[in-house]
């Protein structure tokens, strides 16, 4: 536990560290990848590039700061950390390397403010929540060992199948190569590729299970993502898989990780609403699959918004589960449909997905939302949400990048 003085002096700097936080998370990356460059594998080279792993990395530390003298309301960010950093093999012997870059980041962002006082308190509590991570960790990594078919570390998938699911998006389905069980997982949950042969070199990447657990395969759909900026780290991954990966081909993949769940077998006594933006369908149609085939009966409403049906992927797995689960409710919606859709009804409406079509679909907010897209849907979806009256507690949403960019903005 954390002395007194040290949780008064920590929340005594707070406010000044605040407003320097993202520039600390800047140095902190700096000194870090120079100092030990054997860490920088760990890290999202495109979340690196756009800022966002430096903004999640602020957010986190202010709202530890903030909230050091109760840290049980931090469990649920605890459990996020904890779920990304075991899909990467984050182990003990890297937090000291964090907290040592971490305090000397602080010191030389706010200088003189920074009194040895100061550097000691915070040090002290990054001990802790080191200590808390650490074991948290620790159980993830037994589980997934414990797991029958389960491991640690990178295990060899061999790709069984690769099949198209619209324009630029592809599904790759995947059995282990030594031929042994699979373990399960929970729907909504990613898997995490390591490419080595990808150049340049880049960083694991986190692709969402897009199939229900206990089917013999895992299955990823995966965007292919252009490079917009030269020199981004952008797309390598997406590219590589699309461009170069076979089936036949074995690809290294560490196990299901995630804490954006739904239990299937749990006693659901709400609606389950699912809200997919474009390639954000995956862990919902996970979570959709897995709620029809364990008979879930109460009211499941699953809306896509997608350009148009050349870029529409599973519409038709989408349809056939409806068709065979009276409860289950589709709509699509198309903000940029072709000639053709409407009249085909393909999509069932055009525009974006906003609270009115929520509303008009729902007719009240006493739901269960899950939703997944870009940061601009899930942005809006998620004060939408809250002005309509929904608990925070019924708000469960997939974003890899900093949580503040969707509850923080409205876009």
């Amino acid at each position: 536990m954390l002395s007194e003085k040290t949780i008064q002096i920590v929340k005594a700097t707070a406010p000044a560290v605040a407003p320097h936080a993202e520039a600390i998370t800047r140095r902190f990356y700096s000194l870090m990848f120079t100092g030990n460059p054997e860490v920088q594998a760990y890290f999202n080279q495109a979340h690196q590039f756009s800022g966002g792993q430096q903004r999640a990395l602020a957010g986190a530390i202010c709202a530890y700061a903030s909230n050091i003298d109760n840290l049980g309301v931090l469990s649920s960010a605890v459990e996020l950390i904890a779920q990304k950093h075991c899909s990467l093999g984050i182990q003990a012997e890297h937090y000291p390397i964090v907290g040592k870059h971490l305090l000397v980041a602080i010191k030389d962002i706010l200088g003189d403010a920074a009194t040895d006082e100061v550097i000691a308190a915070w040090g002290e509590a990054y001990d802790l929540l080191a200590d808390i991570l650490i074991k948290h960790e620790a159980g993830i990594y037994q589980s997934q060992a414990k797991t029958p078919g389960g491991w640690n570390g990178y295990r060899s998938f061999v790709v069984t199948r690769k099949s198209p699911e619209g324009d630029g998006i592809t599904s790759f389905y995947l059995r282990p190569a030594d031929g042994g069980a699979i373990a399960t997982f929970k729907p909504g949950q990613y898997i995490t590729v390591k490419i080595d042969q990808a150049r340049p070199a880049t960083s694991p990447r986190n692709y969402s299970l897009s199939d229900r657990p206990d089917v013999g395969h895992y299955r990823i759909s995966v965007k292919r993502e252009p490079s917009l900026t030269p020199g981004s780290p952008v797309g390598i991954i997406s590219n590589y898989l699309h461009d170069s990966v076979r089936e036949g081909d074995s690809l290294e993949i560490a196990p299901p990780c995630g804490e954006f769940t739904i239990d299937p077998t749990a006693t659901i006594d709400r609606p389950v609403v699912l809200l997919a933006g474009g390639i954000g369908v995956t862990p919902l149609l996970s979570m959709l699959k897995s709620l029809a085939h364990h008979g879930v009966k109460t009211p499941i409403h699953f809306v896509h918004a997608t350009r148009n049906s050349r870029v529409h992927p599973f519409a038709k797995e989408v349809r056939e589960i409806s068709k065979k689960h009276p409860n289950i409710k589709t709509h699509f919606r198309y903000d940029n449909p072709l000639p053709n859709d409407l009249a085909e009804r393909l999509c069932d409406s055009t525009g974006f997905v906003d609270m009115k079509l929520l509303k008009a679909c729902l007719k009240t907010p006493d739901a269960e939302f899950y939703f997944c897209g870009p940061r601009p849907f899930m942005s809006n979806l998620y004060h939408g949400l809250k002005e309509w009256g929904v608990d925070e507690s019924r708000i469960h949403f997939e974003f890899f990048g900093p949580k503040e960019d969707v509850t923080t903005s409205a876009a």
